[in-house]
């Protein structure tokens, strides 16, 4: 098939999809990702995260979960569909392809070698759809010596030799919550290489395998420690340098209401300005004077005030002081409130909205519920092409579940 043939056909599944759901279209026609088809195999943190990222952005993105009452996990599904499919059927299997034949990416969180066994590897869903951009999202990646070992995000931080530089002097290191791997290099750096395979389809109609795994994404996302290791930035033994608490004035402090401040005086006027919201005599604490002596002094200062009245303290300096807000305070924040920050989801609580922000095609600017697993399997395989018979079929067999009562065959 030519190149010319294959980009035409993936035209048409394009233009397929973005009819198939008319009543969404006043909600993600100005977006972005409008129209992109993606199938996302059912995981956890890095891999919803992704297909989450592509959500808001306009992308329709279709769960595929498991069937018979799987414990419901995942957090990151808003806006998203769920069919709940019995892989162990072939039946269940025929379904992910036909609904990956029409789909522009797909995303998939298993060992290497799962997707091969299921029938559903690259080699065989790329005949049929060429331009699919199939995303693995891997802890080691597709090839070494780790790759079919089990892990979390701390075992791929420590590989790819991140952890060691995260933590104080004389501690052990500390990971990140699972930040860095999970989301950072993971999720979010898969999300990009699909936008990259997307973008450069337009060019030649074909799809790719985008392999991301989170030892390399967490390396790629901290070069800046690499690039920096021959300097006074990051020259030193963890908790020794410039901005991992070796600084006094790249630190965080606690207030009298056990609170805390964060503190990033860098630059010599914005030292200036700490000393002075502090009201210490800069010739008496020199930001090259020793570290030990002034971190104290920095500690007993910030504890003989609350945290309120240090922000007030600081208001109109620009001392690069600001309050450590809590996950209540900080989605109402007059700065985060400003640049919806922070949107209320269907439960009344706040998430993260969108980010970046976009001047034409930005995302979404209301979050929607989660799906319940299996809420919309019905409605996809009709989107698919399946007749009303043939989905009886399929739920009858146990192939596919659909939850919800409400529809009806």
């Amino acid at each position: 098939m030519s190149t010319g043939a294959i980009y035409h056909k993936s035209l048409r599944n394009h233009e397929r999809w973005i009819s198939l759901d008319e009543s969404m279209q006043g909600k993600i026609s100005d977006m972005a990702l409008r129209g992109i088809r993606v199938i996302e195999m059912a995981g956890l943190a890095p891999a919803p995260f992704c297909g989450m990222v592509l959500s808001d952005f306009g992308a329709k993105v279709i769960r595929i979960d498991r069937t018979k009452n799987p414990p419901d996990t995942d957090r990151l599904g808003r806006g998203k569909k769920s069919v709940a499919v019995d892989l162990k059927q072939k039946k269940g299997i025929e379904v992910v392809k036909k609904l990956c034949s029409g789909a522009d990416v797909l995303i998939e969180p298993f060992r290497p070698g799962v997707m091969e066994k299921l029938g559903l590897g690259p080699e065989t869903l790329m005949v049929d759809n060429p331009g699919l951009v199939y995303a693995r999202l891997t802890g080691y990646g597709q090839k070494g010596s780790l790759s079919h070992r089990a892990g979390h995000d701390i075992n791929y931080i420590a590989t790819s030799g991140v952890l060691s530089t995260l933590g104080r002097k004389h501690e052990n290191p500390c990971a990140p919550v699972n930040l860095l791997g999970d989301f950072a290099g993971g999720g979010l750096m898969c999300a990009l290489g699909v936008v990259l395979a997307l973008f450069e389809r337009t060019r030649s109609g074909r799809g790719q395998v985008v392999d991301a795994n989170m030892v390399q994404g967490s390396a790629y996302v901290s070069n800046f420690l690499w690039a920096m290791k021959d300097t006074f930035v990051w020259g030193a033994e963890r908790g020794e340098n410039l901005l991992d608490t070796g600084s006094p004035f790249y630190e965080t402090y606690k207030t009298a209401d056990g609170k805390f401040m964060s503190v990033g005086a860098l630059e010599p006027q914005f030292y200036a300005a700490l000393l002075k919201g502090l009201q210490l005599d800069p010739d008496k604490v020199s930001q090259y004077g020793d570290r030990k002596e002034m971190k104290k002094i920095f500690t007993d200062i910030f504890l003989s005030k609350t945290r309120d009245e240090w922000t007030e303290a600081f208001r109109d300096l620009d001392a690069c002081v600001e309050p450590i807000l809590d996950m209540d305070e900080a989605p109402l924040h007059p700065h985060n409130q400003t640049n919806n920050t922070f949107l209320k989801n269907p439960r009344g609580g706040y998430e993260a909205g969108p980010a970046p922000g976009l001047s034409r095609t930005p995302g979404v600017s209301t979050l929607e519920p989660q799906p319940v697993i299996g809420q919309h399997t019905l409605e996809v395989l009709q989107d698919a092409g399946y007749s009303q018979e043939d989905i009886r079929s399929l739920v009858d067999a146990g192939a596919v579940e659909q939850t919800s009562t409400s529809s009806k065959l």
